[in-house]
C-alpha cells in the first residue's frame, strides 16, 4: 500500500495546531465582488510574517483598464497589522480574474510561488494564444515552482503545498496551521465543486484530489478562492470546515463516487459558459501576472482569438 507521506505530514501540521503545539494563522479575507475571488493575508502572530494567496488585480473588460484599488486593500491592511510579506502565493493560473502580484511584490516584497505544473500551462496557452520563442515557457517568470510535499516558513508557520490537479492540471492547496486554503478545488458545501473542463482539466482527477484533502481533520478551516451564492443564500461566505464539506457538499460529500462525480461534472460543464475575463486572464497569469511587453507604439496588447472557446 502506498502511503502519502505528504499529506500526513500536513495532518500532522493541523493537528498539532489544534492542539495548541503549534501557532495558529491569522487569517484576514478580502473578497472582490465583480470576480467572486477572495484574496487572503496570512500572517504569524509571533512574528509577524505574512503571506498572500490569489491577488486581484482590477480589471475592466469594456475599456481594457486595469486598477489597484482591490490590491491597494491588501497594502493598507498589510502596513496597518505592520506586516512583512514573504511570500505571494497562486493557486493555479485562474482563468476568472487577474494577479495583482507583480504589485504587490514591488510594494511589499516576498518571492511568488505557484505549483510546479504551470510549465505545461505555459506550454498549452502559449501555443493557444501564438506567444511564439519570446514567452519563456519554464515557469522563470515565478521565484518559486512548489511540488507536492514541499514546505516554506511564514515566520514560525510551517505551510505544506498539495498537489490537487482536476480544475487545472497545475491547482496546488495550502495547508497552514490549521487552515486549509483550497484555491478552486473546493467550493462552499451547498455549491458545490468547480469545472473540470478547461486544457489539463480531469473530473476525475478532481475527485481524487478533493478526497484526498478530506482526510484532514473535521476541525480544519477551510478558505475558498470563490463563492458564487448558492440557490438560498443571499451573502457570500467563503470559509467553512472539512468536516461541513465532508458531510454535506453537493456534488463531493463522503457518500458520492468517482463515477456518479464524474458523470455529474461532465454534464454540468457541458452547459457551462466560459468565464468572463477567461482569455485577459490566461495571458497575464501565465506571465505570474506580468502584462506582454508593451509593442512599438508604446501600447500594451492582449490577444482575443476568434472562435477558439465556443
Amino acid at each position: 500500500m502506498n502511503t502519502d507521506t505528504h499529506l500526513e505530514r500536513a495532518i500532522s501540521l493541523v493537528e498539532e495546531t489544534l492542539a495548541g503545539a503549534r501557532q495558529a494563522p491569522l487569517v484576514q479575507a478580502f473578497f472582490d465582488e465583480p470576480t467572486f475571488t477572495a484574496t487572503y493575508v496570512i500572517s504569524d502572530p509571533a512574528t509577524k510574517r505574512a503571506a498572500i494567496i490569489d491577488s486581484v488585480l482590477d480589471f475592466d473588460h469594456a475599456s481594457g483598464s486595469t486598477g489597484f484599488a482591490s490590491a491597494d486593500l491588501v497594502i493598507a491592511y498589510v502596513e496597518q497589522e505592520g506586516l512583512t510579506v514573504e511570500w505571494l502565493l497562486e493557486t493555479h493560473a485562474h482563468a476568472d480574474h487577474l494577479s495583482a502580484a507583480p504589485y504587490l511584490q514591488e510594494k511589499l516584497g516576498g518571492k511568488l510561488a505557484i505549483g510546479a505544473d504551470i510549465v505545461t500551462v505555459q506550454d498549452v496557452f502559449g501555443k493557444i494564444f501564438n506567444e511564439g520563442t519570446q514567452f519563456e515557457r519554464n515557469g522563470s517568470q515565478f521565484d518559486v515552482l512548489l511540488n507536492d510535499g514541499d514546505t516554506l516558513q511564514i515566520g514560525e508557520l510551517e505551510l505544506v503545498a498539495l498537489h490537487v490537479p482536476g480544475h487545472t492540471l497545475a491547482d496546488m492547496a495550502f495547508v497552514i496551521g490549521d487552515a486549509l486554503f483550497t484555491g478552486d478545488t473546493m467550493f462552499m458545501p451547498d455549491y458545490g465543486s468547480a469545472r473540470a473542463d478547461f486544457p489539463g482539466g480531469d473530473a476525475r482527477a478532481l475527485y481524487r484530489s478533493v478526497r484526498r484533502l478530506m482526510e484532514l481533520p473535521d476541525a480544519t478551516r477551510v478558505f475558498l478562492c470563490h463563492d458564487y451564492k448558492a440557490p438560498n443564500r443571499d451573502h457570500f461566505v467563503w470559509e467553512t470546515t472539512m468536516l461541513a464539506e465532508r458531510t454535506g457538499n453537493v456534488h463531493l460529500h463522503k457518500d458520492v463516487t468517482e463515477d456518479d462525480f464524474v458523470a455529474m461534472r461532465t454534464q454540468r460543464d457541458a452547459t457551462l459558459e466560459m468565464p468572463r475575463l477567461i482569455l485577459p486572464a490566461i495571458q497575464v497569469n501565465m506571465r505570474a501576472g506580468h502584462l506582454p511587453e508593451p509593442e512599438d507604439n508604446g501600447v500594451v496588447y492582449l490577444k482575443l482569438p476568434l472562435n477558439l472557446l465556443r
